[in-house]
């Protein structure tokens, strides 16, 4: 506490009004708490990196990409004579966009009486804090349940810092109002190849550079080599084994790990290299709570940090995801709300490149490391009807199973749709289903679904669509 002030007593707190933020608050009101919202960048920051920076105009900007794409190659009779992408326009169009959705975020936090303050949190004790407010007072509190939720922020290179002109984050890619002659991608993972991919099909020279030998590191190499192998039909440049040293001159200069010099024209220059928890400036060494790698926060399975404090979303290990910080938003709430409650759920996680991306659960490496016998079951969208019809056939789905009972461990879908497909998938493993439950699901016909029935029959040694070889 800090010493000569008083404090307010408050009853439930929210730091960082993203995802798992405004969730937070709204589950924390629903459960009867009076809640007080604060978020740093006030009414621009309400939805956080996610609705106004991120998934929200980075999904908006590949769905026009991947339009664009589309209309440009004949298919079935159909021709465009012309197709133009106006950035200018765009940035109109996504800015409404994210405005209609923060209108409504803002409106259901209004409609069940979440305070909201601009300002920024620290903690002076385990159950009080100080509100440095955006007006210049401050504000200081003395909490009964607190939940920290104040996100992520990208990564600098000392070699590459971010100027807002020429080396840009992916905030600032988003911002262009123009399409890039050409673009140098420093960091090959979801971010990196989700915009790389875009700005390839809107027009500009892309060439991706990673200090690893794929493109998805973190992902299972069967679903790289599908990314990496489309990458090149693009027209995309994947540099592996590649570290950036520095950009002057419209030249980036790289070096790959062999010690072998080069450069890359390019017009701008993306980093994505990963993301840093907004941990710092908010007190945790008061308490006496030490930071993990990337300023992560050590929780416990409910999410607390001490009696009164929990933290969620990408100040806690596992993807910096919106849909992980939300179920983590619950949790947390419960919690603290004299419930018990573990944070244990599957996690999908989804790019959102060409072809799509979507996993989740164990793939058959992982589950051989913990001792699992398990299989992989793939089947192939050469062999889908409505992937023929839809003119993309390239990509598979495989369910992984224990192979003695048939136990759904996990999956990996590479094609149209991945994103929507994998929700089944994620159902069917944490309802503990077999492979045989899942064949004997009738799926519609003809669909991309039909795809996990069939890599389930596959997996039965029953294929109906393709072969056992």
């Amino acid at each position: 506490m800090v010493v000569g002030n008083v404090p307010e007593a408050v009853d439930f707190v929210v730091a960082g009004a993203g995802p798992g933020g405004y969730v937070a608050a709204l589950r924390a009101a629903q459960a009867g708490r009076q809640v007080l919202l604060i978020e740093r960048d006030g009414e621009a920051g309400v939805g956080g990196v996610c609705l106004n920076t991120g998934c929200i105009p980075s999904k908006a900007l590949i769905e026009v990409a991947e339009l664009s794409a589309r209309v440009k190659q004949p298919a079935m009779g159909l021709s465009v004579d012309a197709c133009q992408f106006d950035a200018s326009q765009f940035q109109i169009d996504k800015n409404k966009i994210i405005a209609g959705l923060t209108h409504g975020v803002k409106g259901l936090l209004k409609n069940a009486g979440v305070e909201r303050v601009s300002g920024q949190l620290s903690l002076t004790n385990v159950d009080t804090a100080v509100i440095s407010m955006s007006d210049g007072n401050v504000r200081f509190l003395a909490f009964e349940g607190l939940v920290l939720a104040t996100g992520s922020s990208p990564i600098a290179l000392e070699s590459l810092p971010f100027d807002g002109c020429s080396v840009l984050d992916s905030t600032g890619v988003l911002a262009l109002d123009a399409v890039p002659a050409t673009l140098a991608v420093v960091g090959a993972g979801y971010i990196g190849v989700e915009l790389g991919v875009a700005l390839a099909k809107l027009g500009a020279r892309v060439t991706i550079i990673d200090i690893e030998g794929r493109v998805l590191p973190q992902m299972e190499p069967l679903v790289s080599k599908a990314v990496q192998s489309r990458l090149r039909v693009l027209g995309i440049s994947f540099r592996p084994n590649t570290r950036a040293l520095g950009f002057e001159s419209g030249l980036l200069q790289v070096e790959n790990t062999t010690g072998v010099a080069d450069q890359i024209e390019c017009e701008k220059v993306l980093v994505a290299v990963g993301r840093r928890a907004n941990s710092a400036n908010i007190g945790l060494e008061d308490i006496g709570i030490s930071t993990l790698g990337n300023g992560l926060i050590p929780v416990a399975e409910d999410r607390r940090l001490a009696p009164r404090i929990t933290a969620i979303g990408d100040l806690t290990a596992g993807p910096a995801l919106a849909h992980k910080a939300m179920a983590e938003a619950e949790v947390a709430v419960d919690a603290l709300c004299g419930k018990t409650s573990g944070f244990d759920a599957l996690i999908p996680e989804v790019v959102f490149c060409d072809p799509e991306v979507a996993c989740v659960g164990l793939s058959v490496s992982s589950a051989k490391e913990q001792g699992i016998d398990a299989i992989a079951s793939r089947f192939p969208l050469a062999a889908s009807g409505r992937a023929a019809t839809m003119g993309s056939r390239e990509g598979f789905v495989q369910l992984v199973s224990e192979r003695d009972d048939g136990g759904l461990l996990g999956a990996q879908i590479v094609g149209p749709h991945a994103s929507e497909l994998i929700a089944e998938a994620v159902l069917a493993v944490e309802l503990g289903a077999s492979v045989e439950d899942l064949a004997l699901i009738v799926h519609a016909h003809p669909t991309l679904s039909e795809t996990l029935g069939e890599a389930a029959q596959l997996a039965l040694g029953r294929p109906i669509h393709t072969s056992t070889g």
